[in-house]
């Protein structure tokens, strides 16, 4: 049975750390510029607790989210689930438990965004009633780099 935790700074965060860096694995070579997780320390994930949502399934952990105030929606960054996992409705687990602290919040809209080369994420999002709301370009690119999606909650 997985249980929903949220972390706190004073939380190991190696283990988030790994978790982050192997789901995220398959995106290096994919997705350009490369991701943001390249530069993310264990560190910087206990920063995240304390200034945000951090939330893991556990025991491993083996699916995690972040959770951000933004504005009038909360947004939902570093969305992972360990590669042997996935298909199991983790990541719906968490966007619906995300959902859920929208609305403790008081926020009407879940916000998250995706790279333009991953297709299946895109979908993904689709199936969980997130629509595209923009498309955005890193520093110094020309083209869209990212969809933002929002969803009511």
């Amino acid at each position: 049975m997985l249980t929903l935790r949220r972390l706190t700074p004073r939380d190991d965060m190696a283990p988030v750390h790994d978790l982050l860096t192997k789901a995220f694995g398959y995106m290096d070579g994919v997705i350009d510029p490369p991701s943001s997780l390249h530069r993310m320390t264990a560190d910087d994930l206990s920063r995240t607790a304390d200034q945000a949502e951090l939330w893991v399934l556990e025991p491993g952990p083996v699916a995690c989210m972040v959770l951000t105030p933004h504005g009038d929606t909360l947004y939902l960054g570093k969305l992972a689930v360990v590669a042997g996992r996935r298909g199991q409705g983790l990541s719906r687990r968490l966007v619906e438990h995300a959902a859920d602290r929208a609305r403790a919040l008081g926020l009407p809209s879940l916000t998250l965004q995706t790279r333009v080369e991953l297709t299946a994420n895109q979908a993904a999002f689709a199936r969980m009633g997130f629509t595209e709301v923009a498309r955005t370009a890193h520093q110094g690119y020309r083209q869209p780099t990212s969809i933002t999606y929002c969803r009511p909650v």
